[in-house]
């Protein structure tokens, strides 16, 4: 894919919760719906964006899983045409987003979700349609804020994408003191969510120069911010610097994903209690050495791109870099300390060769190949 497109009105600072009543003025959002989910209303954070809306009119969904589902989808949108909503507002992480863009769609197209999905090429039934929606993350990973797709778990198990610019958010409100209460250990799996896009995006195959060049950039700015983050939550400057690569790592990965996001979606959708961003930090090093033996020399010298920004010698030391980051933040060794058993193989290896990821890798991995990986990352 070559088509290049930059569409969310984005506001990134301290304090951009402010402009939620302006932007949904702007809108003509008069009756929103709220999407979030338990954790970030005890958190406090759903009712500041509700005050700072400002408005007579709204509802509330606040049972986003970890992983949005099908049937939460459903749910919500059975509230929001009930109560006549004309328009979305999702604060919390890529979860409560992606579950709005679902939401999006089955308010204002008459289907069934599967049916838009896109390894059912159900992209171009998405149409402008879908319900608006404004964008506002709690933490600093997806970046589902800025992106044409969402993540959904099917009611027949499959974890399967979404992908419609008109599924990208109008508005996006980048407030980095919505994340100073983030903990440790989510602060360490969502930035590593955010290093996973942006160096995964930049191996991919697809050409999108400005792509490479954002995601780039988001690395250097995530590598060097995501300890300090983890370590220090109140630091404000780490903060916004992590919020920046995760908006950026999503910006990017319109060029495409691979095989971390492929064998990630899979073993998400048959455990979903399994953190994505976690997922992605475990598969991460096995997939660049992997990436490594690709026949390129544009790709050898992406390596050592990635090497320079990451404060390292060589592209061959990024793998083993990213594994002493993982243990520093206190992640998981790997899929066995996650719970992931050798005979679920068959099923992520299935799983991961037909996810809309899985062709976008600079080195097409066949199942034996996932099959090393999936060992190397155990």
């Amino acid at each position: 894919m070559s088509s290049i497109n930059y569409l969310t009105q984005i506001h990134i600072e301290h304090g951009a919760l402010r402009h939620l009543k302006t932007e949904c003025a702007r809108l003509e959002i008069d009756n929103p719906l709220f999407i979030s989910d338990q954790g970030v209303k005890a958190a406090g954070l759903l009712q500041r964006a509700i005050d700072a809306y400002d408005g007579a009119q709204y509802s509330i969904f606040d049972q986003t899983p970890s992983n949005p589902t099908e049937s939460a989808v459903l749910i919500a949108r059975e509230i929001y045409l009930k109560n006549n909503c004309d328009g979305l507002i999702a604060i919390g992480g890529g979860s409560s987003i992606d579950c709005a863009k679902a939401v999006a769609i089955l308010a204002t197209h008459p289907e069934n979700l599967v049916t838009y999905a896109t390894i059912e090429g159900g992209s171009s039934k998405i149409t402008s349609a879908a319900a608006p929606l404004i964008a506002i993350p709690t933490t600093s990973g997806t970046g589902s804020e800025v992106a044409r797709g969402a993540i959904v778990i099917l009611n027949d198990g499959r974890k399967v994408g979404f992908h419609s610019w008109s599924l990208m958010p109008k508005v996006a409100i980048c407030d980095p003191e919505l994340t100073l209460s983030l903990p440790p250990l989510l602060t360490a799996a969502t930035g590593m969510d955010a290093i996973a896009h942006c160096m995964e995006t930049f191996m991919a195959a697809p050409f999108n120069p400005p792509a490479d060049g954002i995601a780039l950039d988001g690395l250097a700015r995530a590598w060097e911010y995501i300890e300090l983050a983890t370590q220090d939550g109140s630091n404000k400057e780490a903060r916004l610097q992590m919020m920046s690569a995760s908006m950026q790592g999503a910006m990017a990965f319109q060029k495409g994903l691979g095989c971390v996001h492929s064998l990630s979606h899979s073993l998400g959708g048959i455990n979903p209690k399994l953190h994505h961003g976690t997922l992605n930090a475990m598969f991460l090093p096995a997939v660049v050495d992997f990436n490594s033996e690709a026949q390129s020399v544009i790709y050898e010298k992406r390596l050592q791109r990635m090497a320079n920004v990451m404060q390292l010698q060589s592209g061959s030391d990024i793998s083993q870099a990213l594994r002493d980051m993982n243990r520093r933040l206190g992640l998981p060794s790997g899929l066995k300390a996650m719970g992931v058993m050798e005979e679920q193989f068959s099923s992520i290896i299935h799983g991961a060769i037909l996810d809309h990821c899985h062709l976008m890798n600079p080195r097409i991995a066949s199942s034996h190949d996932y099959q090393e990986l999936l060992l190397q990352s155990m």
